[in-house]
């Protein structure tokens, strides 16, 4: 299968990847690393005698493991067939020389294994203007976890500095001010009104209880809040899906780009109802539900250990998010990825 007919695959529900189709294919999937792992794994077998862009990313992430140290030529030659072999062997595969689905799961969990020790063994402490190797390291680990989005120079210059800042911020390694920074760019926070949650249809209501009587406690740090009594499910998909298309911005918070809490934060607050920053207060703030019903949010463990991703559950098997390879779109939680990262759902009340 060529490489665009997997990406129109992938994207089938979105329009967020027109652009894509005027840049040489080069260029776009080496610019969004965890598109690489979507076409990936969506790919037939690759194996020896093929030739296009998705036997180049297999190659590119056997390189980087140390496997593979020839060319990447997008040729499924002997040297590739052996870098397999020799992956497999160590990793208690079928050694058969073929990018079969098991192979490629291995493949994208040692890179993930790769990139997070980088950031683990690093002390993550520069000066501005600092050069060299390990900052070029640093760089292109925040950079496969859509923590950093510019030139891989190997020079720590501000956006460096403001990558590392959030990464810091999300795994707990530093206390700062960056979300405050980021939440001058939103819409005005409403004010806390009446406890009630969001209001359902008949129909829907048949598949949740009522959490009407449910009241959090006043305590919690962070809380959702609303200066409306009730929102419809409706609402919250229309506005959802108003965005469809707008690109992934780390740190965006509006529709000129965002991330994935900046897109849920955003979507809410058109609703009157406010959302804290990042997805690991969304979670801790909203209520658990066994299973998703439309309108609530279903969460994801992705680049890091606890809730690093999350999108608004829409009914049948789909969500939409703001994700980093496609910006905001439609995925199915049956999706490889998504179905073995997932970590739950959760219901906003209001407050």
């Amino acid at each position: 299968m060529m490489l665009q007919d997997q990406i129109s695959r992938v994207v089938k529900h979105s329009v967020a990847y027109s652009f894509a189709f005027s840049q040489p294919f080069s260029f776009y999937v080496d610019a969004y690393p965890m598109m690489q792992n979507e076409i990936l794994e969506q790919s037939n077998m690759l194996k020896y005698g093929m030739q296009h862009e998705s036997v180049r990313m297999l190659q590119h992430k056997l390189q980087r493991l140390s496997y593979y140290d020839s060319s990447i030529d997008g040729e499924f030659g002997v040297l590739t067939e052996y870098a397999l072999k020799k992956f497999q062997e160590d990793h208690l595969l079928k050694e058969s020389g073929k990018a079969d689905e098991k192979t490629v799961k291995a493949i994208i969990n040692k890179e993930e294994e790769y990139y997070e020790n980088i950031l683990q063994q690093h002390e993550l402490e520069f000066s501005m203007g600092d050069r060299g190797e390990e900052v070029k390291k640093v760089q292109e680990a925040l950079f496969y976890f859509g923590y950093y989005r510019a030139n891989i120079d190997g020079i720590y210059g501000e956006k460096s500095n403001e990558a590392v800042k959030a990464y810091k911020q999300d795994t707990g390694m530093e206390i700062h001010h960056i979300e405050a920074e980021v939440q001058e760019k939103t819409v005005e926070t409403p004010q806390v009104a009446s406890v009630e949650v969001i209001s359902r249809t008949d129909q829907e209501a048949d598949n949740v209880q009522s959490d009407s009587t449910k009241k959090e406690s006043s305590s919690e740090p962070k809380q959702v809040s609303s200066s409306k009594t009730s929102v419809s499910v409706g609402a919250i998909i229309s506005t959802a899906k108003t965005h469809i298309g707008t690109p992934y911005v780390w740190g965006g918070t509006s529709t000129a780009g965002f991330d994935c809490s900046g897109y849920l934060q955003y979507v809410f607050n058109q609703l009157g109802i406010s959302l804290p920053r990042t997805v690991s207060d969304i979670w801790n703030a909203t209520k658990h539900v066994d299973q998703p019903s439309v309108g609530d949010l279903v969460f994801f463990e992705t680049y890091k250990p606890g809730p690093s991703h999350a999108g608004i559950y829409i009914g049948n098997g789909q969500f939409i998010h703001a994700g980093e390879s496609n910006g905001v779109g439609i995925s199915k939680l049956s999706n490889s990825y998504w179905s073995e990262r997932y970590l739950g759902a959760k219901r906003v009340t209001l407050h």
